[in-house]
């Protein structure tokens, strides 16, 4: 089933012309729970990988022994979503509480050290086929591929993410390896994607308000305030909220590629290339949910009818602090290490 977006409440570039200057495409990946294969575009699905490649692994140091195991956590999660299906005003049956109890535990791998090698997760993998707004890969790549470390314990901080972004051409894979190692133990399970196909969608997107030019960016919040001004002398408890440029007309929500990054958790950063000092682009977006309270005006006409607290999150990706993961890619050479803030 294909996914589309709602039009916009209102015509952002008739009430700011000025913003038509700026216009992107970003495309709206809408992952839901499936089953893809490797030919697929997929979030928590099976890669396209060489038997003969080794599988990423995490050797920063850090401990790795104790956490849920992966089959447990994908169990819960099915558990938990039948229950609530099947009653939603209660959930879990006393037997299935026992059962969820006993899937939660931590369990400890003996002998681990903190630098034996750990595979990481795949996330997801992108074929440029799909996803108009792919950035292209380094020497006709075709597939970008994302890991990442199932514990959160790396960096200056130790609470830090380890991702790993892979390029490659796909038509050079012929022998593929079937069983991909995993950890046994993940340390977070909002690391562990279910299994998603996409349904790609380019929409039309603009910059974050603090990244226009001043003038601009100034009229859009007066416009703003005097909206929400209106709205709280009208003192209508049953109106609709006035649409937002952050939240209804500039960037959607969940995961995309390309467009513009948010920054509505901190200031905007400079995110230059450290090999070459270019501006970075945005690559992709890994959104913890594909809607939320703020972003109702984006929720697909298909899924308009679904309760948003089981249909939110199909992937059940956490990042951050249920966040996104905003990945960047250098325009000048796509060879060039990415970077990543998280907002």
């Amino acid at each position: 089933m294909t996914r589309t977006t709602p039009p916009r409440p209102l015509d952002v570039e008739a009430l700011f012309p000025e913003l038509t200057a700026h216009r992107g495409t970003t495309t709206r990946l809408h992952p839901r729970p499936g089953a893809p294969d490797v030919s697929d575009s997929s979030v928590g699905g099976p890669l396209l990988w060489p038997v003969d490649e080794s599988w990423p692994v995490c050797t920063e140091p850090h401990g790795r022994e104790l956490g849920g195991r992966p089959a447990d956590i994908h169990r819960r999660r099915q558990v938990l979503d039948a229950s609530w299906a099947r009653n939603p005003a209660s959930g879990p049956t006393e037997d299935e509480r026992h059962l969820l109890q006993e899937l939660d535990r931590e369990h400890r791998v003996a002998g681990v050290a903190d630098t034996d090698p750990l595979p990481m997760i795949g996330v997801a993998q992108l074929y440029r086929r799909d996803v108009p707004d792919l950035a292209a890969g380094p020497d006709g790549c075709d597939l970008l591929q994302i890991f990442w470390c199932p514990f959160d314990r790396h960096g200056t901080t130790g609470y830090g993410m380890s991702l790993d972004l892979r390029w490659r051409r796909s038509c050079e894979v012929t022998d593929l390896m079937t069983t991909p190692p995993q950890p046994e133990v993940v340390g977070f399970d909002g690391y562990l994607a279910e299994p998603c196909v996409l349904h790609p969608e380019q929409v039309a997107t603009y910059p974050f308000a603090s990244l226009l030019p001043e003038d601009l960016c100034a009229r859009i919040h007066a416009w703003e305030d005097a909206l929400e001004e209106a709205f709280e002398e009208a003192g209508d408890d049953n109106a609709a909220a006035p649409p937002a440029y952050q939240y209804d007309l500039s960037i959607p929500p969940g995961w995309r590629a390309g467009g513009f990054a948010s920054w509505h958790l901190t200031d905007p950063a400079p995110m230059d290339c450290r090999a070459c000092a270019s501006p970075m682009h945005l690559l992709l977006t890994i959104d913890s949910s594909e809607w939320d309270g703020g972003s109702g005006s984006w929720i697909p006409f298909e899924d308009r009818e679904l309760p948003t607290y089981r249909y939110a999150t199909p992937t059940k990706v956490i990042v951050g602090r249920a966040g996104e993961l905003n990945i960047f890619a250098c325009p000048a050479d796509a060879a060039h290490p990415h970077r990543w803030n998280i907002q």
